[in-house]
């Protein structure tokens, strides 16, 4: 039997290997007590290695690892809207850092290690690559979920978050399998290949396969009926990884989505439309009805996590009808970059209203903040909006290149549905800014200070939402040019 040695190109993953070799060093040096004060400097040294490397990249359209991995502008834009996630989760992550300085080198380096599980995600060309990347992700959020190991409620969403994410990984496995024991192979581009043959037959195991595979995704993306864990883990994470959680895995699970709709399933995934109609439907409506009722600002933004994975399920749920739209495609990628900011955005801002130790989370609590904290009260008015998808900030853009999508497909009961359900997003966003302006305080604010690191976080966050929302263009026709 002939055995040929894999061609290996280790610039391919250059960016991974960055942020593998920069958690791994913060993680060494946070064994030594005096040299942990260079621990957050090394961590950003390594994220501006990994854009350099990226900007080098680009257009290159790299393979490597005999198929398995890539390195085209698809992958590199998904591993720029990551690192721009940890970048600012990590500047938001300050007052946490403080609070546990004995697990510094642990906090940053899992930070890290999830990263790269999403830069995997997105840059592979392979099932088990995806399962692999998958899991670096998964592992890394179990344990940031209940790093704040004093406390019942993160020890709480730490195992939850276990618990259902080994149970949906069976799923995914299973559906790997499937797909595999259908075709004989798991990589994508066979797989392609392998549909496009119109010599062979088709089984009912390979349609199974694929929907265990979007079970397995659909955890991780929060859809619903797979939702159980968001409200409970969002609230019991401390904020800075709940913020980091609920932008990255979304972010890398429709990476693979696309990915997958694209190209490995694309000659099918028009049979499934009706199935992802349903779903965008029910995580659209169950996100946005439940989260009228909350009182907690976490869990508020929590059920809002759910209805904007919906949203984005639209965009996909048009582009299963229509394969060939570019547009569909670059309105997701365009929605996740903007969720982005201002998803992590409104969490800082809940991060900036802590206590010492303790979380203020009440959205009655914000009562009064806007004259009080007028920086903070600006910026989480912005963050509000453009949840809420009110111009002119780029949450609106994106609902309506999201709406768009699905009427360019004839998805028209799917659009109204999804503009229904913005109107009444804009309840329960707006209660927020409400209390802000409208209600006499009902805590003193004074033990706010000033904090240039956050400050700094949310500026980043607010700039993006405001150009993106009033420079779309540019943008979106990168994103169209991409795929």
């Amino acid at each position: 039997m002939d055995y040929s040695i894999p061609t290996i190109n280790l610039s391919v993953i250059g960016p991974e290997i960055i942020i593998l070799l920069t958690a791994v060093s913060v993680l060494i040096i946070g064994l030594f007590p005096n040299y942990r004060r260079w621990s957050i400097s090394i961590v950003f040294i390594g994220i501006i290695f990994a854009f350099y490397d990226i900007y080098y990249l680009w257009n290159l359209n790299q393979v490597g690892f005999d198929g398995m991995v890539l390195a085209d502008n698809f992958a590199l834009l998904f591993d720029i809207i990551f690192l721009i996630g940890t970048l600012l989760t990590l500047l938001l992550s300050g007052n946490f850092i403080n609070q546990y300085i004995r697990g510094t080198g642990e906090y940053l380096s899992l930070i890290l290690f999830a990263t790269l599980g999403m830069m995997l995600m997105a840059s592979t060309n392979d099932l088990i690559v995806i399962f692999l990347g998958l899991e670096t992700l998964s592992i890394s959020l179990y344990i940031l979920a209940a790093f704040r190991r004093s406390r019942e409620d993160s020890l709480e969403a730490g195992l939850k978050y276990f618990l259902l994410g080994a149970f949906t990984t069976g799923f995914l496995l299973y559906g790997i399998a499937l797909i595999y024991g259908s075709t004989g192979t798991t990589n994508i581009y066979s797989i392609l290949n392998f549909l496009k043959d119109g010599s062979v037959e088709i089984g009912i195991l390979f349609y199974i396969g694929m929907i265990l595979i979007i079970v397995g995704f659909g955890f991780k993306a929060a859809f619903v009926p797979f939702h159980m864990w968001v409200p409970d883990v969002y609230e019991g994470s401390a904020t800075p990884v709940t913020a980091f959680m609920s932008a990255g895995v979304k972010a890398a699970s429709f990476a693979v989505f696309l990915r997958l709709f694209i190209t490995g399933f694309s000659p099918i995934i028009s049979q499934i439309t009706g199935i992802l109609a349903v779903l965008a439907i029910l995580t659209m409506t169950v996100g946005n009805v439940i989260a009228i009722v909350q009182t907690n600002i976490k869990r508020m933004l929590a059920y809002s996590s759910i209805a904007h994975a919906g949203y984005i399920l639209v965009a996909l749920t048009a582009l299963s009808r229509n394969i060939e739209s570019e547009f569909s495609a670059a309105s997701i990628m365009y929605y996740i970059l903007v969720y982005t900011f201002m998803n992590i955005g409104a969490f800082g801002v809940v991060i900036y209203m802590e206590k010492s130790e303790e979380e203020v989370l009440k959205i009655s609590d914000y009562a009064g903040l806007g004259f009080k904290k007028p920086f903070a009260a600006i910026c989480m008015t912005l963050f509000m909006f453009s949840l809420a998808g009110i111009p002119p900030t780029a949450g609106f853009m994106g609902k309506l290149y999201i709406f768009s999508s699905a009427v360019e497909s004839e998805l028209y009961g799917l659009a109204v549905i999804g503009v229904l359900n913005a109107v009444i997003a804009v309840y329960y966003y707006l209660r927020v800014v409400i209390f802000m302006y409208m209600k006499e305080a009902v805590l003193d604010f004074s033990y706010l200070s000033a904090r240039p690191v956050m400050a700094l976080s949310l500026s980043i966050s607010v700039g993006g939402i405001i150009y993106l929302g009033i420079f779309p263009q540019s943008l979106i026709n990168l994103l169209t040019n991409i795929l």
